[in-house]
């Protein structure tokens, strides 16, 4: 199943099933068939496995012909639109060693010995279309290409053996990240703040993990997928790679997360960003690779009014426009001056 959060013509959010390019409101079909299910992802999630096996009802009934499509959507929201957390990890070790080595650093050998993961903002989680952001964060303003799995059900402590049964699905994901602002704060070894909190992406859809079966590869700690992943920055191509790619499972990552801590329904855990999913490596790589041929590498990140795109096979296409707030300060600005 895919599902969908959308705005309707009058302004309601409604949890669809998105099935052959229509949405289809989940609660309204299942009222139908003589099914309860809410209209909201939160409430449906923490229905854990009764949720989706009612959903997968309404998923075989709009099928069958019942129900219609739903008309006047406005916009399309973050699959998930108020998460009840949000972490990132840093599963992709091609990512990792790039950038560690265009800093002229070596490999750090703790990454082998488990998954790690930092909070983001759960509050400033977005779906596809225009985004607004201070003149702070475009300074080397930077995309990167992810994916996310969503947590379907309660738990504590949970093996990596087990923790592929939590997944409620899978999505497409862009941790936004202001680089300066990043690389600034973390001299004080605290990790990232400012630099990150202002906007993740997530969408377009949220994909249950039967519709992925084919793809994936049981590794004795979890499953890993096989799926390509790609990304645009205004139409050219600059970022390729696979989940496959994952030196983590997402089971791993669970079972880290979880250790001595609840999980919930509507967590997102973020994979990290996939070996050249970010203009941070590529900017480096691009740099070392000039320096070789004696020319010089002019960097590139994201400018305002540029569109970022990022493509998981199976999942779908995430598409965000970058906009500058023309009225909006600058901290960078105020903390050099004198105190």
């Amino acid at each position: 199943m895919k599902f969908t959060t959308v705005i309707d013509s009058s302004n309601n959010h409604r949890l669809c099933l998105f099935i052959d390019n229509n949405h289809y409101d989940l609660s309204l079909v299942a009222d139908g068939i003589g099914i309860t299910l809410p209209n909201n992802m939160a409430d449906f999630l923490r229905l854990e496995e009764k949720g989706m096996k009612d959903a997968s009802k309404v998923n075989a009934a709009i099928l069958e012909g019942n129900g219609k499509p739903l008309q006047g959507i406005k916009k399309i929201l973050a699959p998930v639109p108020y998460p009840t957390s949000c972490r990132d990890a840093y599963a992709f070790r091609q990512h990792v060693a790039a950038a560690r080595r265009n800093r002229g650093v070596d490999m750090i050998p703790e990454f082998d010995e488990f998954p790690i993961f930092y909070f983001t903002n759960h509050n400033a989680v977005f779906g596809e279309g225009e985004l607004v952001f201070e003149k702070d964060h475009f300074e080397k303003l930077d995309f990167e290409l992810e994916w996310a799995a969503v947590i379907g059900k309660r738990g504590k402590n949970i093996q990596a053996s087990d923790a592929d049964s939590y997944i409620a699905g899978y999505t497409i994901m862009n941790d936004l990240s202001a680089r300066r602002l990043q690389m600034e704060e973390m001299k004080l070894n605290l990790g990232p703040a400012k630099g990150k909190d202002f906007a993740t992406t997530i969408g377009p859809w949220l994909v249950t993990p039967d519709e992925l079966q084919k793809y994936r590869t049981d590794t004795g700690k979890g499953y890993n997928y096989n799926l390509p992943m790609k990304a645009w920055h205004n139409g050219k191509q600059v970022s390729e790679g696979n989940t496959g790619d994952m030196t983590y499972t997402f089971a791993e990552i669970i079972e880290r997360v979880s250790y001595g801590v609840d999980i919930y329904p509507g967590d997102v855990i973020g994979s990290g960003t996939v070996g050249t999913g970010c203009y941070l490596e590529l900017n480096g790589t691009w740099r070392r690779e000039a320096e070789e041929h004696g020319e010089t590498h002019e960097p590139i990140w994201i400018e305002n009014g540029d569109t970022i795109e990022l493509e998981v096979a199976n999942l779908g296409r995430l598409s965000n426009t970058i906009k500058l707030n023309e009225k909006g300060d600058s901290i960078l600005a105020k903390k050099r001056q004198p105190k």
